[in-house]
């Protein structure tokens, strides 16, 4: 069933009759890239060089003379050393790895060595970039960059200098290219077949996101922005309370070594498709996911219970690095984060792959549980907070990111900075995550774009509602309405410097403000439920005095009622004091009293109880 073409010196050309499609030189090599045509008077071969072939399957490097003619690689110098052009250039020099690092859309150069001059006229050659398990160059995972001008490459090659043997290559990715590790090979096309290099790690290039390239979708023209959530690799993590704002250093180490090993097994680790990981879209909202372990085996494990016995707690960890290369190498979710945990891991993921990204604080963050966009506090009949029924949460203080990119998927004008968040509160298509959704359609109320604009909009302008219970028939009635609460401050780290940035002018309009009432009325117009209730205006004021309290110090509460009306008032009250964690949740209650004042026409009065720290700590 075979028929001899030719002998190439002891390698037998032999094809398969039954088919007409395989050509053998020699039983452990079986040519898949060569058509074989037989006719009654003729055999016509015709070669396809740029077809992928592994390389265990090229031309034998020890055929005999009949290809001496012809180019052999002799070695692939790819300028990987942080001293030498390409790292510079593309500003990967922090990178602590000896493998070339360069940015898509960006030339960088490698040189080959040929054992004899480059002869554009005669010799056809090819660097071929390959990457994932099943490449394809219908799927952007099998790159042939060849530099003749007459061939047509995904990416752009060229000569830049050809001296003696060596011929350097300038090579430049798609501004649009998948990142992640690429393998390199160097194929020279003869009339026989490929010749082509064996796989070297050493080869091996990451290809990142360029914020520095116009046409990369991650593009920041602003260059001190830029510096700052590219490259910084330390930072300020903003917590406490809005009018007492505390500062947490962070050590981000996106450059540190196995850093950039360890983000790339996060998204292998998400079994997240190799033809996703070019569109930061979906690795922003792929990673937000990946970040905690609620149902993926994510990188981390949440705890607000103080418990930290199996693990480190929250407040003891000072930067990303230990706890992702404890990650990729254990493969097991790691002990434990809180929200600016989970917010700064995140960032060191995102700006080592490239991506501009932030860490944010906002103050007085809602939970909306239900997706009404209100916080949603129901009393019971006495007054007191039903902590069953009670849902909605109001956090001290809540860190997230934000990463910069375009938005083709969304009307022009909501590009920029993006909400992403890897704390896992809501589901989002099924999953712990959020975002990445346009901090422009927040503030404009556009909440109807994706991702989880309204999840991110109600935590910066839901209205507090507080509701009475009726105990017989269960119906709730509005007693109170707090609209200015919720969003008092959002802030980040200022670019090149260790001062704090005021941002909530980009999520909202200033309270009050006519822009306010149109985002609302707009946001209204998706889903946005907000209480429209007229109280009457209460004519006894209570005021309960700011107090500074030293940690294991006994303290003095006091409250202060002031009777605006003209008649006698009588109040009687409740008055609780809980253990609330940062994210409002009570732990438990160390006191409880109901008085009853009696205030005389225009007059006021107070009440005031010592509380003591054996109750409370």
């Amino acid at each position: 069933a075979e028929i001899t073409v030719c002998d190439l010196g002891g390698w037998t050309l032999s094809m398969n009759l039954r088919d007409g499609t395989f050509l053998q030189a020699h039983p452990s090599v079986t040519w898949k890239n060569i058509r074989a045509q037989v006719t009654m008077t003729s055999l016509h071969l015709s070669f396809f060089p740029f077809i992928f072939l592994s390389p265990h399957l090229s031309l034998p490097r020890s055929l005999p003379t009949i290809l001496s003619e012809f180019l052999d690689i002799w070695d692939v110098n790819m300028l990987r050393k942080p001293d030498e052009v390409n790292k510079r250039q593309h500003t990967t020099h922090l990178y602590a790895t000896d493998n070339l690092i360069v940015r898509r859309g960006q030339e960088f150069q490698l040189k080959v060595t040929f054992d004899r001059p480059y002869k554009p006229s005669d010799d056809q050659f090819a660097v071929e970039f390959v990457i994932g398990g099943s490449p394809q160059f219908s799927k952007g995972t099998y790159i042939p960059v060849s530099v003749a001008s007459d061939r047509q490459s995904p990416w752009a090659g060229r000569v830049v200098d050809s001296a003696d043997n060596v011929v350097t290559v300038g090579i430049t990715p798609a501004p649009d290219c998948i990142v992640g590790k690429w393998r390199t090979y160097v194929a020279v096309v003869t009339p026989y077949g490929i010749r082509r290099t064996r796989q070297d790690e050493s080869r091996d290039v990451y290809i990142l996101f360029n914020p520095w390239a116009a046409a990369d979708s991650v593009f920041l023209d602003d260059g001190n922005e830029r510096e700052e959530c590219v490259l910084n690799e330390v930072g300020v993590i903003y917590h406490g309370a809005f009018d007492d704002v505390s500062e947490r250093p962070w050590n981000f180490g996106q450059f540190d070594y196995g850093v950039l090993d360890a983000c790339l097994f996060i998204m292998d680790k998400a079994a997240m498709p190799i033809t996703n990981r070019g569109d930061p879209i979906k690795v922003a909202r792929k990673a937000s996911a990946m970040l905690n372990s609620r149902d993926d085996d994510g990188v981390l494990v949440g705890s607000w219970s103080g418990d930290y016995t199996y693990g480190v707690a929250p407040t003891s960890w000072t930067g990303s690095t230990e706890i992702l290369l404890n990650y990729s190498s254990s493969k097991m979710p790691v002990c434990y984060a809180q929200c600016w945990v989970y917010a700064a891991v995140f960032n060191t993921f995102l700006r080592c792959l490239g991506i501009p990204a932030r860490v944010v604080t906002n103050f007085f963050s809602s939970h909306d549980n239900d997706g009404n966009l209100k916080t949603d506090i129901i009393l019971d009949e006495n007054g007191r907070i039903d902590k069953q029924r009670t849902k909605d949460s109001i956090w001290n203080y809540h860190c997230w990111n934000e990463c910069y990119m375009s938005r083709p998927d969304l009307p022009q004008g909501f590009g920029g900075w993006q909400a992403v968040d890897a704390t896992p509160q809501e589901t989002s298509d099924g999953m712990y995550r959020c975002g990445p959704a346009s901090v422009q359609a927040i503030k404009h109320g556009q909440i109807c774009f994706p991702f989880d604009a309204p999840f991110v909009f109600a935590e910066v302008n839901s209205d507090v509602v507080f509701y009475s219970r009726n105990p017989r028939d269960g119906t709730l009635e509005p007693v109170k309405v707090n609209s200015s609460h919720v969003g008092r401050m959002v802030v980040t780290k200022a670019p090149g410097q260790d001062t704090r940035r005021d941002i909530t002018d980009q999520y909202k309009f200033p309270e009050g403000s006519p822009e306010e009432r149109t985002v609302l009325e707009k946001a209204e117009e998706y889903g946005c439920q907000r209480e429209k209730v007229t109280l009457p205006e209460a004519d006894v004021e209570l005021n309960m005095p700011l107090i500074e309290v030293r940690v294991g110090d006994d303290f003095e509460l006091k409250l202060e009622f002031n009777n605006k009306s003209g008649q006698a008032r009588t109040g009687e009250m409740y008055v609780s004091g809980n253990v609330v964690y940062y994210t409002g949740v009570t732990s438990s209650e160390f006191l409880f009293k109901t008085p009853k004042v009696t205030l005389d026409p225009m007059k006021g009065g107070q009440v005031g109880w010592c509380v003591l720290v054996t109750g409370f700590l």
